[in-house]
């Protein structure tokens, strides 16, 4: 008995050894990228009866993936194929579920496949949830998606972005780019159409492979050909208001070839190729009531339901606001010294600089009741407060509430500025979620500073960095240039020459373009951003802060 115990424990140890040895080997490998030696271990160990685990099957599959897109001829990839799916097969074989990583290495190799290897990468795809219960990423279903759309597959690269959308798996600009590419090859210019939005509202710049096909594209005897040659300029104007500014999503309009060209973009937004005056992007309509609502909720689940309600009715009776100020943020600003407190002279200052720029229509400041109630008790700040009061430029959040509930949804409520260097990082914002509330903030944030004494505002820029689609059809599209300065950003400028001529006259020498359509009389921004692309609100705005005593 115990000297058939030892001979197990013995065999029980060679193994281990085996095993472990076997391990070591497979690492190094995967690290070299050594695809014969991995082969020739696996055909060891199944000699050998050697019992794998998930980690070495997944480790072979890997080195597999790795290396077979390096291989030039038909017969080797072949060979790596079957290889792996005798790899594959035989981990299912041995009870081993295979998880996301399997299956994504799998679909690699399978996609390889001289003929069919596409659908075999899809079929793995749609079947792991039921076979396996893993779920796909991203990475999952290129090898299929990619494999279709260099086969000029087109409605099967449809049918892979179909499932993808299905599972809630969301296609970037790689996957965007090559079915918008297929698209082009075999003739669908409305998918081309609707990828190239897909682009826009997906990314911010585009890569110079993106950028490569978007030229292919425009330069095509196709994309000449598709168009309409008349289209209804108001039902444009007003689906570029409702999208909140820098495309209509109504389809190709105009004819004639394309002038695809590469450009700056001047200091206030216009295209010093065409003439065009690109917009300042903001979320569209249906968002940004959607945004307001999303915000009052949240505010009324934290705050006295009564007190935020009050206030949502005092501001519908106050509505022409251009700018609300978050008053502690700025009263607050750099006053972390001995004498430091609460400065009204700067939100003074603040507040005068934006009654000016506004031609005398007054801010909103936002201040907690408790901070009002300290500064009446000093006479010069008791009758500053009254006069905002008076001139409906104070509201003061009750006790025990949190102002910034209030200064937000004002802000975006009224689609204003809004004044504050709050980073709007914390808790509170990060429920609002991470898809437009970004792009909210770059588009109605003022920023401020005080360098000795004189107030600073920093306004958004006049126009947003994004791929705009404009009224007569043109197209510009930002490349990802690593570029730090605006001005030396490139562009792809897309007009057609026909488009360009009735649209605008530019004087490319002196960088001087005199528009000569009604173009740029359209509002491409809800009303209160709309005047973001004004030269008189845009940029940075300089006032001299008065030095008033204060309580604080």
């Amino acid at each position: 008995m115990a000297s058939a115990a030892a001979a197990k424990k013995k065999t029980n140890k060679k193994n281990s050894s085996r095993e472990g040895q076997f391990r070591h080997a497979l690492d190094t490998c995967s690290k070299s990228g050594d695809l014969a030696g991995a082969l020739a271990l696996y055909e060891t160990a199944v000699a050998e009866d050697l019992r794998l685990s998930a980690y070495h099957f997944n480790s072979l599959l890997h080195i597999l993936s790795s290396s077979i897109e390096t291989l030039g001829d038909e017969a080797s990839t072949r060979s790596v194929v079957d290889a792996g799916s005798r790899i594959f097969d035989a981990m299912v074989a041995a009870g081993i579920a295979p998880n996301e990583a399997t299956v994504t290495s799998m679909a690699r190799i399978a996609a390889r496949r001289p003929d069919g290897g596409g659908d075999l990468a899809f079929d793995l795809v749609r079947t792991m949830g039921e076979k396996y219960g893993a779920t796909p990423r991203l990475r999952t279903y290129g090898p299929a998606l990619f494999a279709f759309c260099q086969g000029s597959e087109a409605e099967k690269a449809y049918d892979v972005e179909n499932h993808m959308v299905s599972t809630g798996v969301v296609p970037e600009e790689q996957e965007i780019a090559a079915l918008l590419e297929v698209s082009a090859k075999v003739g669908r210019e409305e998918k081309v159409y609707e990828y190239l939005h897909r682009l826009r509202s997906n990314v911010r710049y585009v890569t110079a492979a993106t950028a490569e096909i978007l030229e292919r594209w425009f330069r095509s005897k196709l994309a000449a050909e598709v168009g309409s040659s008349n289209w209804d300029t108001g039902r444009v104007k007003d689906a570029i208001l409702k999208n909140g500014g820098g495309w209509h999503g109504l389809g190709w309009l105009g004819k004639g070839t394309w002038e695809v060209n590469r450009a700056n973009v001047n200091a206030d937004g216009r295209c010093i190729s065409c003439g065009q005056q690109l917009a300042c992007v903001d979320i569209d309509q249906s968002k940004t009531k959607k945004f307001a609502e999303s915000v009052a909720s949240l505010a009324m689940e934290r705050e006295a339901m009564s007190n935020f309600k009050k206030f949502q009715d005092w501001l519908d009776d106050h509505d022409s606001y251009d700018a609300i100020i978050d008053g502690a943020n700025v009263a607050l600003y750099q006053q972390n010294f001995a004498d430091g407190g609460f400065s009204l002279s700067q939100l003074d200052a603040v507040v005068g600089e934006l009654s000016k720029r506004f031609e005398n229509t007054w801010p909103l400041v936002i201040l907690h009741n408790r901070r009002v109630q300290a500064l009446m008790e000093n006479p010069y700040n008791r009758q500053l407060l009254v006069t905002w009061k008076s001139k409906g430029a104070l509201y003061t959040t009750p006790s025990g509430s949190n102002d910034d509930w209030y200064w937000l949804y004002a802000a975006v409520r009224l689609g204003c500025w809004l004044v504050t260097n709050d980073e709007m990082r914390d808790h509170i914002f990060e429920l609002l979620g991470r898809s437009f509330f970004p792009k909210w903030k770059e588009r109605h944030q003022v920023r401020y500073n005080f360098a000795k004494g004189n107030l600073t505002l920093v306004m958004p820029p006049p126009y947003s960095t994004v791929i705009q689609e404009c009224e007569t059809g043109s197209w510009h599209v930002p490349l990802d240039d690593k570029c730090d300065d605006e001005r030396l950003q490139t562009w792809i400028c897309i007009t057609r020459h026909e488009s360009h001529q009735a649209s605008c006259k530019a004087d490319l020498t002196g960088h001087s373009i005199q528009t000569i359509t009604e173009s740029q009389d359209l509002p491409t921004i809800p009303a209160k951003c709309a005047n973001n692309s004004n030269s008189k609100r845009a940029g940075r705005v300089i006032g001299k802060r008065k030095e008033r005593p204060s309580t604080f």
